[in-house]
């Protein structure tokens, strides 16, 4: 499982899955790389084992690759045979930049945890914005059990676009403090449009299929004013919609 997930921000009850894994001796596995460990704790719902990309919000500074599993004595001793087999090796400057991240995980992730709850309380009201979707606001379907297993909600966030197409890709073109790329939990906010940049290959049914329209932004907030963060998307939703 992944939740929330990318990029519908769609959020998965991890007790309740735990309980039908349970019941046919099936293990389970979150990713957790959009709640952290800040805002979500899956091994405390029953969840067997948890992956993170420690590329995003755990090194969080946008300049090293790598990733985490958290589980049992059991599990991790099978993971690491695999590794040994594959090879996997992180460098120990890397794993430096990752510890260096950690010391400052909790500052920036709550930090993230306001500036995307009022940026999704400024679009939840624009005229250009259909909808928006974030596990922080009560109309969000995911709302109730995001309250149950999250302590905060996230830095990113993700919205429908009045326009479609056009419109998503003047948008990201018109801001200028946020940047227009496709990475997330870094100091810096990041927005992007699947439907021209990461999911352009997939065919437009099997995308709205998994509720990517046309007009879906993913917007991931870094740890900058939220006031020059709302005055950015501001000028910008008024020059995507006017033209």
């Amino acid at each position: 499982m992944e939740t929330p997930a990318n990029p519908t921000l769609a959020v998965t009850d991890l007790k309740a899955v735990v309980k039908i894994a349970r019941q046919y001796g099936i293990r389970t596995t979150a990713d957790n790389t959009f709640a952290t460990p800040i805002n979500q704790n899956p091994l405390k719902l029953g969840i067997d084992s948890v992956f993170h990309s420690a590329t995003k919000a755990l090194a969080g500074h946008s300049d090293v690759s790598a990733g985490v599993v958290v589980g049992t004595a059991e599990f991790i001793r099978q993971a690491w045979y695999t590794m040994k087999l594959l090879g996997p090796v992180l460098n120990p400057f890397d794993g430096w930049l990752v510890l260096r991240g950690l010391r400052t995980l909790s500052l920036r992730v709550r930090r993230q945890n306001e500036n995307a709850m009022a940026v999704a309380r400024f679009l939840s009201r624009h005229p250009a914005v259909a909808q928006v979707h974030y596990p922080g606001l009560p109309s969000h379907s995911g709302h109730k059990v995001a309250r149950r297993q999250m302590s905060g909600f996230g830095g990113l966030l993700s919205f429908e676009l009045k326009g479609g197409l056009k419109a998503g890709t003047r948008l990201v073109e018109s801001v200028k403090v946020i940047t227009l790329a496709v990475s997330l939990g870094g100091v810096e906010t990041l927005i992007q449009h699947p439907a021209s940049m990461t999911h352009t290959m997939i065919p437009k049914k099997t995308r709205q299929e998994a509720g990517i329209s046309d007009g879906l932004i993913r917007f991931t907030c870094g740890i900058e004013d939220p006031a020059d963060l709302i005055a950015d998307l501001d000028q910008a939703l008024r020059k995507a919609h006017r033209r």
